[in-house]
């Protein structure tokens, strides 16, 4: 069983997201390069929103390899190019993450790979042990 840590003594989280994460001994731990927010077509939607879909929608399928799902996530680091971003991020966050959510850090970076990526999100799993 995970232990979620979100200490009374220091100010609660801002958004939907844990401060930690215990990982019991027993579990392994799945970890996934950033992923952008590009289908397997090539295109990248132009919508901060629906990158960060796509993004998600390829972990999913990275956890899925490992036989995890992103119920599993116990960590998120997610990137984004502009503060108008933030929201549509985070929206799709929410809606995939009930509580207790995964300890999970936003930034804020100058761009990526290629100019109209505006969404990366990074993660790392924990799981039975096979």
């Amino acid at each position: 069983m995970l232990n979620y840590l979100t200490p009374k003594s220091i100010k609660p989280p801002f958004a939907r997201y844990s401060h930690g994460v215990e990982v019991p001994p027993g579990k392994r731990l799945v970890l996934c390069s950033g992923q952008l927010g590009i289908g397997s077509d090539d295109v990248v939607p132009e919508d901060a929103g629906a990158q960060a879909e796509l993004c998600f929608r390829n972990i999913a399928v990275i956890l899925g390899e490992a036989g995890l799902g992103l119920q599993d996530i116990i960590r998120i680091n997610a990137y984004v190019t502009d503060r108008a971003y933030l929201r549509a991020y985070m929206d799709v966050r929410d809606r995939l993450f009930s509580e207790p959510a995964p300890a999970s850090t936003l930034m804020i970076v100058s761009g990526f790979a290629r100019p109209e990526f505006k969404v990366e999100v990074e993660v790392t799993a924990a799981g039975e042990t096979a």
